[in-house]
């Protein structure tokens, strides 16, 4: 038998081939080590790019949080500031009010400008809190001379709000801390004080200095002239410039740095000190002119690269270690895949906590005064993304409903930032004042003093009296509302201009008269602009439509979004929807005193009979207790030949009528007359008295009281 041998030829040429493919799989293998080293270190390092500058924005809004509380404050104790000139010694109570008001506010002064008070050249109480309580002092010593003081000057030559330098505080609480302050202007235009906050930078180190980007990494905040404010060496915070350090180092790299931060430039360098080479990311604070940089030795950005990527092994291995790489790849883009995935959901779940945040603000529990008879209102929102920038908010004071609505420039976040400072101006500013064009007015300086976005707020302010039913109100740019009488018609408004736009603005406010069964509805353009697939605006006469039949104040609202929602189909929501609906419940009567005028008692009786369907007997009943009160007010409240008026109300309850007559005149108690005996003949009793007897009798509690100059009479009749 012969053998057939193998062909060395063959045997070579295979040998050769499985050497080539030895080789071209070690070539390709080591290339694409290399290209995956090369774009691990790029992705490494956009990754530290994007961890950096995540952890500057977060600290940016962290401190701005802390900046616009303290701003917020001041700008808000300005008026009663500029009321304080005229009274010195209440302001150590207003510096003392801004302190115990605003927990991040360790101090604030009054200042005012050297010679501005006559008896006193210098005066400036000083408040400050000091563990649980609230310690006094003046800073107006020759030692500490306050007119010298950065935080005292500057605001009075800039004519606005201004951010100290970091100092130690030797004249007040006597601690590390920056001032924001403002100039306060006296009736004449004149510069008279300067009102402050202090803020502790003790907070500053902690929001600061806890870096989580990476273990080895720290941050680094200058103040506006370089010095160092927060650094991991505690022996050049507040002891040196970034310029000093650069020359102790005689390292231009840091100079240069240095001068980039200040300048207000925001970005990445790369800067080699001690040995090691860094990556820098920096950014400038807002309003506060600060500058923030996180740095990030490259070895720890690096560090996951170290291994070596070096394949080891002969031909046997070469097939696993090709599958390693895949699968190495393949791992690291599903952690990559995964880790955008993750950061998605958190991004959603923000805007989801955003938007409970936005809806948190506004008063959302309806019927929102379950006690009154007097008022049914109802409002909603419905935001065209997770959080927008259309808002409402009413409340009741001293029997006044303050309410209003408005509507923000653009969409989004931004948007609902502008929605959340709008409405806590209202509701600040409204706490005080009665006006709503002061209201609007003082909300306008707010908003236009610092609107370096240029966006602006459509706003609708009215307050109603809920006792007599007068309204007064304000446009600023809004729609106007429809107005529910006999007919549904549209508010005759003065549009003025929007909030934000122009400081100076003077709004002017308007006032009418609402009686029983009269509502308002007032609404965004997102009601009237909603559109359909075809581009069609659903439209205000079609709104009026649906408005014409009477429903409660709920029922409003869901006929208007159902109709919307049939009107629109499928097609996306364009723009937020808002609606608040006001219907007035309350009887009242203005009469002039004239006995002439008890003949209006009589069919106002009879309509609020009609209301509580009530019979003709108690309805007559009620009446002859109502002219006796009536008629006491016409006959004794103003002296004879003056013109004076009478009101009357009637608050409607479940089981009862409450029954209020005031007056403007001269204080007279009829509940002060005693009992009359009326077991005894007319000749035997006293003159008088019998007219409050019968007012005791029919109805079932009585009380006078004297408020804001007005005699007012409380009648309730129980069924």
């Amino acid at each position: 038998m012969k053998i057939k041998l193998i062909d060395k030829g063959f045997v070579k040429k295979s040998v050769g081939a499985g050497i080539l493919l030895i080789i071209v799989a070690a070539v390709t293998l080591e290339a694409t080590s290399l290209i995956q080293f090369y774009f691990s270190q790029r992705a490494l390092k956009a990754e530290a790019g994007m961890r950096a500058e995540s952890e500057l924005e977060g600290t940016n809004n962290e401190i701005l949080d802390i900046i616009d509380q303290v701003e917020t404050a001041v700008r808000n104790s300005v008026w009663i500031a500029n009321w304080s000139l005229d009274h010195p010694d209440s302001m150590k109570s207003v510096a003392a009010r801004i302190v115990k008001d605003n927990p991040v506010i360790i101090g604030s002064t009054i200042a005012t400008v050297p010679g501005y008070l006559d008896k006193r050249p210098l005066f400036s109480p000083y408040v400050y809190q000091e563990g649980d309580k609230l310690l006094y002092t003046s800073l107006a010593t020759e030692e500490y001379d306050y007119p010298s003081q950065e935080w005292f000057f500057k605001p009075l030559q800039l004519g606005t709000g201004y951010w100290s330098e970091p100092y130690v505080d030797t004249g007040g609480a006597g601690i590390l801390m920056t001032t924001y302050s403002m100039p306060i202007y006296d009736k004449f235009g004149r510069k008279a004080a300067v009102i402050t906050a202090d803020l502790s930078l003790d907070w500053l180190t902690e929001v600061v200095g806890d870096v989580k980007v990476y273990p080895s990494a720290f941050s680094v905040l200058l103040s506006r002239q370089g010095e160092i404010m927060v650094c991991p060496a505690d022996s050049l915070v507040m002891n040196r410039t970034v310029f000093e350090v650069a020359s102790g180092y005689g390292d231009s790299t840091i100079y240069q740095l240095g001068r980039a931060m200040l300048s207000g430039e925001s970005g990445n360098r790369v800067l080699s000190f001690e040995g090691k080479v860094n990556q820098v990311y920096y950014a400038q604070i807002e309003k506060t002119g600060w500058s923030m940089s996180i740095v990030i030795p490259e070895e720890e950005i690096y560090k996951g690269l170290k291994k070596p990527l070096a394949i080891v092994g002969g031909l046997q291995l070469l097939g696993l270690l090709m599958l390693m790489i895949i699968l190495y790849a393949l791992s690291r883009n599903t952690a990559k895949y995964k880790s955008l995935t993750e950061r998605k959901e958190r991004i959603e779940n923000e805007l989801r906590i955003g938007h409970n945040i936005q809806m948190a603000m506004v008063p959302k529990v309806f019927p929102p005064f379950p006690e009154r008879k007097d008022l049914d209102i109802s409002a909603v929102i419905v935001p065209a993304r997770e959080v927008g920038g259309d808002l409402y908010d009413f409340f009741i004071r001293d029997n006044k409903l303050f309410f209003g609505i408005g509507d923000v420039s653009g969409k989004g976040i931004p948007a609902s930032l502008v929605m959340a400072v709008t409405r806590s101006l209202f509701r600040s500013i409204s706490t005080h004042a009665d006006s709503p064009g002061l209201i609007l007015s003082t909300m306008n300086k707010s908003m236009a003093a610092e609107n370096d976005s240029n966006m602006f707020v459509t706003f609708f302010c009215g307050v109603l009296d809920l006792l007599t039913g007068h309204l007064r109100y304000c446009n600023a740019g809004h729609n106007a509302p429809f107005f529910f009488s006999n007919t549904v018609s549209h508010l005759p408004v003065i549009p003025n201009l929007p909030l934000g736009i122009e400081p100076s603005m003077e709004f002017r406010e308007q006032e009418m008269d609402l009686h029983f069964d009269d509502a308002l509805f007032l609404f965004t353009d997102g009601v009237s602009e909603a559109e359909n697939s075809r581009q069609e605006l659903f439209g205000e006469d079609r709104l009026r439509q649906i408005l014409s039949t009477r429903r409660d104040a709920q029922g409003h609202l869901d006929a208007v979004r159902e109709a919307i929602a049939d009107f629109v189909g499928n097609a996306p929501q364009s723009d937020d929807i808002t609606m608040l609906f006001m219907h007035f419940l309350n009887f009242h009567l203005k009469l002039r005193n004239e006995v002439s005028q008890i003949s209006e008692l009589e069919p106002f009786m009879r309509a609020l009979g009609k209301v509580k369907n009530l019979d003709s007997e108690m309805v007559t009943t009620m009446n002859i207790a109502l002219e006796e009160a009536v008629i006491n007010a016409i006959m004794y409240a103003y002296p004879k030949g003056t013109q004076g008026f009478v009101d009357v109300v009637a608050l409607m309850h479940d089981h009862s009528i409450e029954f209020i007559v005031s007056d403007s005149g001269t204080p007279f108690d009829p509940t002060a007359v005693p009992e009359i005996d009326t077991t005894k003949g007319v000749e035997d009793r006293p003159i008088g008295g019998l007219g409050i007897h019968m007012v005791r009798t029919i109805m079932d509690s009585v009380s006078y009281s004297r408020t804001d100059g007005k005699n007012i009479l409380t009648m309730t009749k129980t069924f």
